[in-house]
């Protein structure tokens, strides 16, 4: 414990949750966990840029979390495009904070997946996260600033689930990958780490819960009884943001309702 963290009645400094004059870049931020993630951002005071491919629903996104009294600027982008992603985050960055939200999933079992389904969900999972954390951990080691990476993963990173062979696949890619950098770039103060979220409601879940029984499956199969609701995934956005968290890299912050712990 250090003198500055020592308050003029002995107790320790609680640190801040607060990213006033924090910049973060959010991709898959037009909705879902992303738009989540970007709001959560904002109304703790970071400069958000939103990241999709959708410039309309970027607007639309922007457009609300100014009017909340936020802070949003848009970045049409597709994540897949190595050399795109590496103009466009030299261009707006540095930034202090990556939230990595883009993904997909096409539940299919492996017998029946083929080429382009895997091609495609490594692509956008795996490699398209790997560009995003390149680009902006060149930046930030550029103009020597310390930063948070947060890769969304899922509690699909830490067990298996039939057909999500290939998703599965990609989500431990992404908790190898953020191990790795975290012991990369921990010295240069750029912290990586991974949120692993439970089956949420999102326009991308929402085929699945459709289907006759799945709800009460993923409500059978973790702690709670319950599927997850997006906005229990903006704490640990903000937290592993902030200063609230400058301890913790290399680790998977596990939203999953216990599912794991069985």
């Amino acid at each position: 414990m250090t003198l500055a963290s020592i308050k003029p009645n002995g107790l320790p400094k609680m640190p801040s949750f607060r990213l006033e004059g924090k910049t973060a870049l959010v991709t898959g931020a037009s909705r879902g966990v992303g738009l989540a993630a970007a709001a959560a951002l904002a109304e703790a005071g970071a400069h958000v840029t939103l990241a999709a491919r959708s410039e309309e629903d970027l607007t639309i996104a922007c457009e609300s979390i100014n009017s909340n009294g936020g802070y949003a600027t848009s970045l049409v982008l597709d994540v897949t495009d190595s050399r795109r992603v590496s103009q466009a985050v030299a261009e707006r960055g540095p930034f202090n904070i990556l939230v990595n939200s883009a993904g997909m999933n096409r539940p299919v079992e492996l017998v029946a997946m083929d080429d382009r389904d895997l091609d495609e969900i490594l692509l956008l999972n795996v490699k398209a996260a790997f560009y995003l954390c390149r680009a902006v951990a060149r930046g930030l080691l550029d103009a020597n600033e310390r930063g948070s990476l947060i890769n969304i993963s899922s509690q699909m990173g830490h067990v298996g689930s039939p057909g999500r062979t290939v998703y599965c696949a990609s989500k431990h890619a992404i908790e190898g990958m953020t191990k790795a950098l975290a012991w990369e770039l921990g010295e240069s103060g750029i912290r990586v780490n991974t949120i692993c979220p439970t089956f949420i409601e999102t326009a991308m879940t929402a085929q699945m819960f459709e289907r006759p029984g799945f709800r009460a499956w993923v409500a059978s199969k973790n702690a709670l009884g319950r599927v997850g609701q997006i906005e229990e995934v903006m704490g640990s956005v903000v937290f592993l943001a902030s200063e609230a968290s400058s301890l913790m890299t290399g680790s998977a912050l596990l939203l999953d309702g216990g599912w794991t712990s069985a």
